[in-house]
């Protein structure tokens, strides 16, 4: 049966989806107006340098003239750089290296904001909680460069943490812990927590203050203490903005940092500061080596979606909570 106008009803149910479609976009003009300068961004810089991953199947040769000739003119050699970088001895160093680093970090890194969040939420002083934050946030703005050279006076033979040690009894003599590579990923993984725990605690900060304050005062009549209150309150509010931050964080489990491994590395140190991403830099700026580089950062990438879509899809499952 055909409506009054003669349109079957499929397609005048498709028309009136589209003219309200349009309305609402039109209402909202302003606020994709503002989001274009993020979208041209993102096309720029997050998907435009993608046509570079064909590098990765290529023996790329800058002699062959300018870059577009030397790019497309160069021989296709398909798999063959990712077969060299499987077989190569230097994988397995490589992959242990990101993956026990990234690891320590997590664990420290990832459970130290949520404590600095709950924390700073107990301080009734306002100024007090002001001046607390600040200082929290303040090593997230210095410089990897500048926080480099901090940690490694700190840890140098007569640094302050050597002079602490030797006070308290507990060594003889220094701990040469930039010069022996066992200590190296407990130095990253400290130095990484250290810089962001304050700055990631703000997130959670923020799903506090969201929090709807009756619900405390609703505990304290019941006779709930302020860890109790933490326990059966606050968590349980935490726990998506947790989830989606862990799901994010195991993602990035291969991107173990380039400035922190690079700076604080040495080549006494090297088989157990080289990751993905120093090694690539290494084998691709310093040695020109541009496609085993490419095919490198490639398989960091594709491991790195398999990673979240996985998380992702596991923590829905058992928790039903998840970033997509």
């Amino acid at each position: 049966m055909h409506s009054n106008t003669g349109m079957p009803p499929e397609i005048g149910a498709v028309s009136i989806r589209r003219r309200r479609l349009l309305k609402k976009l039109n209402s909202q003009k302003y606020l994709f107006l503002m989001m274009l300068p993020a979208i041209l961004w993102a096309l720029l810089f997050q998907y435009g340098p993608m046509f570079g991953v064909y590098m990765a199947f290529v023996n790329y040769q800058p002699t062959l003239g300018s870059f577009w000739t030397s790019f497309f003119r160069s021989e296709f050699v398909g798999l063959e750089w990712f077969r060299y970088f499987f077989s190569n001895g230097d994988f397995y160093i490589v992959i242990r290296n990101t993956l026990a680093s990234s690891l320590i970090t997590l664990l420290f890194s990832f459970p130290m904001p949520i404590v600095i969040a709950l924390a700073i939420n107990e301080i009734k002083s306002r100024a007090f909680k002001k001046t607390v934050q600040t200082v929290s946030y303040l090593p997230y703005f210095i410089s990897w460069v500048i926080a480099a050279n901090i940690i490694v006076t700190m840890l140098s033979a007569d640094g302050v943490v050597n002079s602490l040690l030797k006070f308290l009894g507990i060594v003889d003599s220094s701990i040469l812990f930039m010069q022996e590579g066992k200590y190296f990923w407990w130095v990253v993984a400290l130095g990484n927590t250290w810089k962001d725990m304050g700055y990631s605690s703000i997130l959670y900060l923020a799903a506090i203050s969201a929090i709807n304050p009756d619900l405390y005062e609703a505990a304290k009549v019941d006779g709930a203490n302020r860890f109790k209150q933490i326990r059966y309150i606050t968590l349980p509010h935490l726990k998506p903005t947790i989830v989606i931050l862990l799901i994010l964080a195991l993602g990035g489990i291969l991107n173990a940092g380039f400035d922190q491994h690079f700076l604080l590395g040495n080549s006494m140190t090297r088989e157990y500061s080289d990751v993905l991403s120093t090694y690539s830099f290494r084998y691709g700026l310093q040695n020109g080596m541009f496609s085993y580089a490419a095919a490198v950062g490639l398989f960091n990438s594709v491991v790195a979606f398999i990673l979240v879509v996985f998380v992702n899809y596991s923590s829905k499952k058992l928790n039903d909570q998840s970033l997509f």
